[in-house]
């Protein structure tokens, strides 16, 4: 996969020149980690708000003494993810962040983002509509949870994640979604079935 600059990122959504980004970015690290290295493992403290340059991370908590696994989010290049229960509230974290693929990211803390608001204009509001839209992100996955069914579910992840369904293991798409493999692989079937030019022969 290509490598997306939070640079980019920044001067594509924002007035603001090089002499800023430079003066930012002296600030920030930059981290590569290989495919199954943890960013956050439960019971630490996430001091961090992870941008995905290249490569693909997840987001997950494990759900009891077997040791099942919920995803929470998966987080491909152009995208944040983080435990803001844990940053905001300093609390130890439920959740693991893991990279899927070799991955580059960038590590942004609080004082990066203060420097964001104080100096480049627009910044405020920007970060307000980021948060705006992962609270609007996690309540229709929540809503979908409750009350969509699973191929409805499903087809909402195809959506979101347009580009995932073969950098991403099926068993983990199924832990997503809150089904299991098993109905995950009927599900796929049946679609393709209803999708298939041979139906109308």
């Amino acid at each position: 996969m290509e490598t997306f600059r939070f640079t980019t990122f920044l001067t594509s959504n924002l007035e603001i020149d090089e002499e800023e980004i430079d003066l930012l970015m002296k600030n920030c690290t930059q981290k590569t980690i290989s495919a199954g290295d943890f960013l956050l493992r439960q019971g630490g403290y996430c001091r961090h708000t992870f941008f995905v340059e290249k490569g693909l991370l997840r987001k997950y908590g494990v759900e009891d003494a077997k040791g099942k696994e919920a995803v929470i989010q998966f987080a491909p290049e152009k995208w944040f993810v983080t435990d803001r229960d844990s940053s905001f509230f300093q609390q130890p974290s439920q959740f693991f962040i893991q990279a899927m693929e070799d991955s580059t990211v960038l590590m942004l803390d609080d004082d990066i983002i203060e420097q964001l608001n104080q100096k480049v204009k627009g910044f405020v509001a920007f970060n307000e509509r980021l948060l705006h839209n992962h609270i609007r992100q996690q309540t229709k996955r929540i809503y979908e949870l409750l009350s969509a069914s699973a191929e409805e579910r499903y087809l909402s992840f195809i959506a979101t994640y347009p580009d995932l369904l073969w950098r991403v293991p099926q068993w983990m798409i199924a832990s997503y979604l809150g089904i299991t493999p098993e109905s995950l692989s009927r599900i796929r079937k049946e679609l393709a079935r209803r999708n298939s030019p041979q139906k109308d022969l």
